[in-house]
């Protein structure tokens, strides 16, 4: 790998439970790459007479202090990238957004389903767009909207763009209204193709109008905004680049696997265990499995499954923590290591799981409709947890090499989930294969990295990127232990 200069780039980076900013100097010529937190910033849902939102103002604020902080930092910044979770969007009418998002656990996308399902079969819709099954994709929310009414209102005729979360904080930075491709392929309005499936948007009955010009990562959204510019401290010139703005996009770009050979896991909120391919697997098993083919960096496919994840950690944490007492997650884990007798392990996926709330209980509930023990205690919730999500890991991983066939040979854990060794352990030893843990700020890393290479920093195809990652953050190696 070469790269004519060395150079600096910001990333932020936008999870569901948090934001942040994080600047990258990358050196190709060197083959070097070292990151700089500068902040980080809360995110989470608001509950609005009209439902559960985003606070997106809230976190635009946020990280435009971010930038500032990192422009004083480093005055030499050469662009912005901004990653976030998937399917949330926002709606405008000239410069004004109409209303703050509405988070994907909002109750109304139940409604949403039904709407699309009876205009096109789901079997109809898995050979079109290749997405797997789930009430939140952007056209379930879609349908949503068009169907509401009461002091929600349906403001989607009213609207003239459709952004998703990273385009509309590239949208405020910049002017440009742009959909990057990765990010859109999680609507299930594109198709195999990678455009705007117009003939699926007729028929839902949804405004062609409102949906934005895709652009790959590489590409530019422009320079910041003059006034934009000012506040952050920028130099004229600084341009906002597209990323793999879907998160899990940019964090695959960062797992140094061989392609051929590795399964990933990016663990965080949400887990999505898959493999990457060159084209996408739309046949009757993969559907049935719920696997989905969504758009990744370079023209790759990311074959994955979602698993509901940490979430249900951090949940039941927050459950407890509700009245006030502080709980220390490591001593959680710690204690949860200790177990020995067995606990359940639990369908991490059952839908009543998605919601806010109670998980705990709902965790007890479920045991306890089969007649199963339930955990009895956080330390046994807490291994009940783990032990379910890496059954669940290690199934996906199983399912997406008899479905892509790829033999998988590694398993490479990114993301938060490459911190709990308990987890990556027992991920190793339920699915019988090595699991090499990190990078942890995987999605940062390939956000800078996709950066780096528009600015001239580095070259080279995603393997190349990849090498320069392993070199930079060396995986920690678990070895599977038999389960007898």
């Amino acid at each position: 790998m070469s790269g004519s200069r060395a150079g600096t780039v910001a990333a932020v980076d936008l999870g569901a439970t948090s934001g942040r900013v994080i600047v990258g100097h990358v050196d190709g010529r060197a083959g070097t790459l070292a990151l700089g937190h500068v902040a980080r910033f809360p995110n989470g849902p608001v509950r609005l007479a009209s439902g559960l939102h985003w606070d997106l103002t809230g976190l635009y604020r946020d990280l435009t202090g971010g930038l500032a902080e990192a422009f004083r930092r480093q005055p030499g910044i050469a662009s912005i990238g901004v990653d976030s979770w998937a399917v949330d969007y926002g709606l405008l009418r000239g410069d004004r957004m109409l209303g703050e998002p509405f988070h994907y656990r909002d109750e109304r996308n139940e409604r949403g389903v039904e709407a699309v399902h009876a205009a096109v079969p789901f079997d109809e819709l898995y050979r079109r767009n290749g997405l797997q099954f789930l009430p939140f994709n952007t056209l379930y929310q879609l349908a949503a909207e068009q169907n509401s009414d009461g002091a929600s209102g349906n403001w989607l005729g009213f609207a003239d763009s459709l952004l998703l979360v990273p385009d509309l904080i590239g949208f405020q930075l910049t002017g440009a209204r742009l959909a990057e491709r990765t990010n859109a392929s999680t609507t299930g309005l594109v198709g195999e193709s990678g455009e705007w499936d117009d003939e699926l948007i007729e028929r839902l009955g949804l405004p062609a109008s409102v949906f934005a010009p895709l652009v790959s990562p590489g590409e530019s959204f422009g320079a910041l905004r003059a006034t934009v510019a000012a506040e952050l401290g920028a130099h004229s010139g600084v341009e906002v680049v597209a990323v793999g703005s879907h998160d899990t996009a940019s964090a695959v770009v960062a797992v140094p696997m061989r392609a051929e050979s590795a399964a990933y896991i990016s663990c965080g909120t949400w887990g999505l265990v898959g493999v990457e391919l060159e084209h996408p697997v739309t046949t009757d098993a993969a559907r049935e499995a719920n696997f989905t083919n969504e758009g990744g960096v370079d023209g790759r496919v990311r074959f994955l499954h979602n698993v509901m994840g940490l979430w249900l950690l951090s949940e039941s944490v927050r459950w407890w923590e509700r009245d006030g007492e502080r709980i220390d997650l490591p001593e959680l884990l710690a204690a949860a290591a200790s177990v020995t007798a067995p606990v359940a392990v639990f369908d991490v996926d059952d839908p009543r799981f998605l919601a806010p709330g109670d998980l705990p209980g709902r965790i007890a509930e479920w045991c306890a409709e089969r007649g199963i023990p339930g955990p009895s205690n956080r330390a046994e919730f807490a291994r009940a947890i783990v032990e379910s999500l890496a059954e669940a890991f290690a199934g996906a991983v199983r399912d997406a090499s008899i479905l892509s066939g790829v033999d998988v040979e590694t398993i490479h854990v990114v993301g938060g989930g490459a911190l709990n060794e308990l987890l990556c352990q027992r991920t190793a030893d339920r699915a019988g294969l090595p699991v090499l843990a990190g990078p942890v700020e995987a999605t940062a890393i390939g956000n800078v990295l996709v950066q780096a290479r528009a600015q001239g920093f580095v070259t080279g195809d995603l393997e190349a990127l990849r090498a320069l990652v392993a070199q930079a953050f060396a995986p920690r190696r678990y070895e599977p232990v038999s389960l007898e």
